[in-house]
């Protein structure tokens, strides 16, 4: 396969690759495995620490150049020269001070967690629901005392719906901001999301715009789906949300029934 024949493969995680319980599938390895093996670019692009990422690339396999994390405030770049073989290449932070003010005034029942430059993750009490190894609990006035690089909020008492129009009410300025399945909230820096980390991957990488394919099922895949649906292709999986489906230029079939499957075994077809 010459260079200008690779496609630039950026799969979303949770609901992408893995069901909804976490379950990664030998169909699904393999498929990624036949990718990468026929000489494209594969890689992940997540709403995920880097941390929580790392293991699931691992477990696929993969070893790409650029990992996208916490919704594309951190780019990871491979390096055989220091420890775990990737350091953070690119990273964009942010004052979460005005925004939290802002959410604890309108979410007095909210949870709230926070990631800086560095990966480490702060948070308040009652964050039970998320993976929190080796994060630390710090009361909320102490989660801003340094820039981050995201804002996670969840807020137990509000339906998905109910939350999306509490939040779009606030008219949250100067972040980027993406709502979950349920009622929790991913905050990242004005303008940064996965689309234009992975826009800097794919230039540095040389990658044609229109050899680029993306899969995701969130709303924070939104603008990553504007981006690689502009030139290449944008696959939302089946169980996606409407606005979600909307964005993309090709529908799979759910994440359950190993939805990504086709799509990425759709490169190696003559």
């Amino acid at each position: 396969m010459t260079h200008r024949e690779q496609w630039l493969v950026a799969l979303d995680i949770d609901g992408t690759v893995l069901h909804e319980d976490g379950t990664l599938t030998q169909p699904v390895t393999d498929a990624v495995r036949r990718v990468r093996d026929a000489g494209h670019l594969i890689t992940l692009a997540t709403g995920r620490s880097w941390e929580s990422t790392e293991p699931i690339m691992r477990d696929l396999g993969l070893e790409p150049e650029f990992v996208v994390s916490a919704n594309g405030a951190i780019t990871m770049r491979r390096d055989d020269n220091v420890e775990g073989g990737y350091r953070r290449d690119l990273v964009e932070t942010f004052d979460a001070r005005p925004v939290l003010e802002q959410l604890r005034t309108s979410l007095p029942d909210a949870r709230f967690m926070v990631e800086d430059a560095k990966g480490q993750r702060l948070y308040t009490e009652g964050m039970s629901d998320w993976n929190l190894e080796h994060a630390i609990q710090v009361p909320l006035d102490q989660l801003a005392d340094e820039p981050v690089t995201r804002v996670v909020v969840v807020s137990p008492n509000h339906e998905p719906e109910e939350f999306i129009r509490l939040i779009d009410s606030l008219g949250l300025h100067q972040v980027s901001y993406a709502i979950g399945w349920t009622a929790w909230l991913d905050i990242a820096p004005d303008g940064v999301n996965k689309g234009t980390a992975l826009e800097r991957a794919r230039s540095i990488l040389g990658v044609p715009r229109e050899r680029v394919l993306v899969a995701g099922d969130g709303r924070n895949d939104i603008e990553m789906f504007e981006w690689a649906g502009a030139y290449g292709r944008a696959v939302a999986m089946g169980q996606a949300p409407p606005e979600v489906k909307a964005a993309a230029t090709e529908l799979a079939a759910d994440v359950w029934v190993d939805g990504l499957v086709p799509v990425l075994d759709s490169l190696l077809l003559p």
